[in-house]
């Protein structure tokens, strides 16, 4: 029989109801936040022991900075917080039934369950794509796009064939979005710098980069103003933006579009949407379309009475202001954590509050001075609002160790106009048949 540490043995003798958390996200890192030092057991459910700060994957994938900088080991977050331990495992179901939440190291029990196992990318059912194209989702993802990239340059320059090797350094990225767009300038960086440079048998002016969209308008999201300006700064940077057009198939080589035009590439990356990743279980409550649970104002979970979803796998359509839900956003994922909190803290009877997401405004990068921030009814880009976004990031970090990276690997980056770390550790190895990967936390 194993003996408990005194650890151990002084949380299980805790007479609190017992929270059970899975993901370790924006949302599920706020909610342990929260609850800790309060009378609660906690206990925080995830597959990989750390955080990742999902808005610096592009920086990672492209070579600015180390997966260790934007990775925050959820034990170092969780040792001083007595009422909290965290189980590294893969949840399989829920059994509402029971308040069990089964895991693939057993059932744990719970008194209130908060979901938070945020997203996971949305191939719209075209597995064909899903199959070939490539992820930005999680770290092993963005080091297999560094990886890539990197290969294909070394690759291009044993090419004698000048269409071979522009096909080869063909890149497209398909979503115009804040992660499509924030890759496009910093794969355009690294041609104008590094290929220039580094590369200097090979014409840099043949590695091209493509951004995807069906909208008109890339940051479908952001305002007019800060739409007008991306593009702008894109086209800058030479990206060759196409708005209006819908992959429909990869084969690996060749894209075709929806209107019959083909483009040859050995590399897709694919931003263009999310959706939710339900556990089993609580089916009755999942909206089919987008995957994210039903929720009502409290993010209690539809059907159910102490079950709640949080950050980007709940959907309420409670808040007048955003009849659809809300955005899959981490300043949403957050202000949910921390009410949900509240209203766990209150006393027994007293009247929960709802959720009103409050909107702070939203910003994107796209290069060296090359920013697009809207804050209520203030909507620029430029340097003013490249530092801006430098500091949000940096602030966001989670560890003061990680922040100091980020900034040290910033400094060097910009002073220098170098790409930190160009190394191919693990090699890609393309496969004909990867599914989706699936993403916790």
């Amino acid at each position: 029989m194993q003996m408990k540490t005194p650890e151990r043995a002084a949380f299980d003798a805790l007479d609190h109801p017992t929270v059970v958390v899975v993901g370790g996200g924006f949302a599920g890192l706020e909610m342990i936040h929260r609850l800790a030092g309060k009378p609660f057991k906690v206990i925080l459910l995830d597959k990989n022991n750390y955080h990742c700060f999902q808005p610096l994957l592009y920086q990672v994938a492209t070579g600015s900075l180390g997966a260790d900088s934007i990775a925050h080991p959820f034990r170092r977050t969780v040792g001083p917080m007595r009422n909290v331990i965290y189980r590294m495992g893969e949840v399989l179901r829920v059994r509402p039934e029971e308040n069990c939440v089964e895991t693939d190291h057993g059932c744990v029990k719970y008194d209130h369950l908060v979901i938070a196992t945020g997203t996971v990318t949305n191939f719209f059912g075209n597995r064909q794509v899903a199959e070939e194209a490539m992820q930005l989702k999680s770290i092993n993802q963005a080091l297999d796009i560094r990886s890539d990239f990197l290969q294909d340059f070394e690759a291009a320059l044993y090419l004698e064939d000048e269409h071979e090797q522009r096909q080869r350094l063909n890149f497209v990225i398909v979503g115009g979005g804040p992660s499509g767009v924030e890759l496009a300038g910093a794969l355009a960086e690294i041609r104008r710098t590094i290929v220039k440079h580094e590369y200097r048998e090979m014409h840099n002016e043949r590695m091209q980069i493509h951004l995807v969209d069906t909208n008109d308008a890339v940051l479908a999201n952001f305002s007019p103003k800060a739409q007008r300006l991306a593009l702008k700064y894109l086209k800058q940077l030479g990206v060759k933006v196409k708005l209006g057009m819908m992959v429909t198939d990869f084969d690996g080589s060749t894209i075709t579009f929806k209107d019959g035009s083909t483009m040859e590439s050995n590399t897709v990356i694919w931003t263009a949407g999310v959706k939710g990743r339900p556990i089993p279980g609580i089916e009755t409550a999942v909206e089919q379309r987008s995957g994210r649970y039903r929720v009502d104002a409290l993010n209690r979970v539809e059907g159910s009475r102490n079950i709640y979803a949080i950050g980007d796998i709940a959907q309420s359509t409670a808040d007048p202001k955003w009849p659809k839900g809300h955005p899959q956003v981490a300043p949403v994922a957050i202000q949910q954590a921390k009410q949900l909190a509240r209203n766990l803290r209150r006393k027994t009877g007293s009247e929960w509050v709802p959720f009103k997401y409050r909107e702070k405004g939203s910003m994107a990068t796209i290069g060296r001075y090359k920013a697009v921030v809207d804050i209520g009814p203030l909507h620029f880009g430029g340097p003013l609002a490249w530092f801006l976004w430098l500091f949000v990031h940096l602030m966001s970090i989670v560890g003061f160790r990680s922040r100091v990276m980020v900034l040290t690997n910033w400094a060097w980056k910009y002073l220098s106009w170098k790409n930190t770390i160009r190394l191919i550790i693990r090699p890609y190895v393309r496969k004909t048949a990867v599914a989706a990967e699936p993403v916790q936390g």
